[in-house]
């Protein structure tokens, strides 16, 4: 199946808002600093953002708070009027429901899609109730993770929920790289496994056999 160039459907939807002359509201689920620092800056200049920091598959707790933290202190450290920040609680029940039965899976698979649709349900369910006119993630940013998937969830959601989901594909235009870049000039805390223990695990694995 051909893939859906979702940076391209971004564009067409910023060129529209501008030529409507309307900043819209977004609710933007964020995984962590260094995978929003791009996004943020990418789109500040055609959203009023609000930075939702949902993230139950991170453990420890300690790891979880660490991340979100910093997310803090990058949208801090920026100084910008249009870009806020709405907390929630940690909820780590949600992701060991959710990944039941799905432990020995491999990062990448069925147990991150299932991780994937949680995190942006959780967004799109607060977009609407808060009035929001777009919800959407910083997880296309990255290289490991599948946007032709994100992005048919949050199409998916959208239709559900009704309440606008911005496509993306963040990596696209160097974008990672560019996250990188950014990471460096603000000196971010960047972690080396994406969240949960069984990434954690993996991530270990990797290291040891290389090591070997």
């Amino acid at each position: 199946m051909e893939k859906v160039n979702y940076d391209k459907k971004m564009e067409e939807i910023i060129n529209n808002n501008k030529n409507l002359g309307v900043k819209p509201r977004i609710l933007f689920h964020t995984c962590c600093a260094p995978c929003s620092s791009y996004c943020i800056l990418r789109l500040l200049q055609y959203f009023n953002i609000t930075i939702l920091y949902y993230n139950p598959n991170i453990e420890p707790e300690s790891e979880y708070l660490k991340r979100k933290n910093e997310q803090k202190r990058f949208i801090k450290e920026l100084r910008l009027d249009n870009v806020d920040f709405l907390d929630c609680d940690y909820n780590h029940e949600a992701f060991k429901a959710l990944s039941k039965g799905l432990e020995s899976e491999l990062e990448g698979g069925p147990r991150c899609f299932k991780c994937y649709r949680e995190r942006l349900s959780y967004t799109a369910i607060k977009a609407k109730e808060l009035g929001y006119d777009y919800f959407g993630t910083s997880l296309t940013v990255s290289p490991y993770k599948n946007s032709q998937v994100l992005n048919k969830i949050g199409e998916e959601l959208q239709s559900l929920y009704g309440v606008k989901f911005l496509y993306s594909d963040f990596k696209k235009q160097n974008g990672y790289k560019k996250s990188i870049e950014l990471s460096h000039k603000y000196n971010l805390y960047r972690q080396d496994y994406c969240g949960c223990k069984y990434s954690k695990e993996e991530r270990e694995r990797k290291v040891s056999l290389s090591s070997n």
